[in-house]
């Protein structure tokens, strides 16, 4: 038999490559994913500077408090001066926490504002211009691909049924052998129906 087909052997399964057919689809996801994770960044920066904009506030309210109760107080002279000093150094590490605020506001979020303005641009119809362009680009390149991929298949099943019919026939004429009721014009038809099965599967096999 010149057909080696195997009834439980199965077609490839599709595996996960980015290369395969198809698989182009994560990598424009990660275009609107990238749209949305500039929101998320920008929610977490802006989180970020209300709570150092929140702890300078409270320095400098802690700060003023105490320092006007130390003003009133009985204490003097060295304990006095380094009492104060303390809160001299609330004030600057509250100054130094709302500069960080705005460093985060003013620089920070605008960037990447910014880079998210000039990076997506939304269609009238829904969805981002890029992630269209992409998924039609990659759609565009791996065309002639999918179309041998598609091709290559069809002719796998053809080459696999005809080894399978070709089993079938040699089958029945091992077993017509054995059978006294055969006659030989049966017997002569059943071996050229393995003749015929053999071609088809040479003639299959190099398409």
């Amino acid at each position: 038999m010149s057909g080696s087909y195997d009834e439980s052997a199965s077609f490839e399964e599709a595996t996960d490559s980015f290369w395969e057919v198809g698989n182009y689809k994560r990598a424009v996801k990660r275009i609107d994913d990238g749209h949305r994770l500039c929101n998320d960044l920008m929610n977490c920066i802006q989180e970020r500077s209300k709570i150092e904009k929140a702890y300078g506030q409270q320095l400098t309210d802690w700060s003023k408090r105490w320092k006007q109760l130390v003003e009133k107080g009985p204490q003097y002279g060295s304990v006095e001066r380094a009492w104060l000093a303390v809160m001299t150094e609330a004030d600057k590490v509250s100054e130094l926490h709302q500069e960080v605020k705005n460093g985060l506001l003013n620089d920070d979020l605008e960037k990447v504002k910014n880079w998210q303005k000039d990076s997506y641009h939304k269609q009238m119809m829904g969805g981002f211009k890029e992630t269209k362009e992409a998924e039609e680009g990659f759609k565009k390149a791996q065309k002639p691909w999918a179309k041998k991929l598609k091709e290559l298949e069809t002719a796998k099943k053809v080459y696999h049924l005809a080894c399978k019919e070709e089993k079938l026939a040699s089958t029945r004429e091992a077993n017509s052998k054995a059978e006294a009721s055969v006659t030989p014009d049966q017997q002569k038809k059943l071996h050229e129906k393995v003749d015929k099965c053999k071609q088809d599967v040479q003639k299959v096999g190099i398409l």
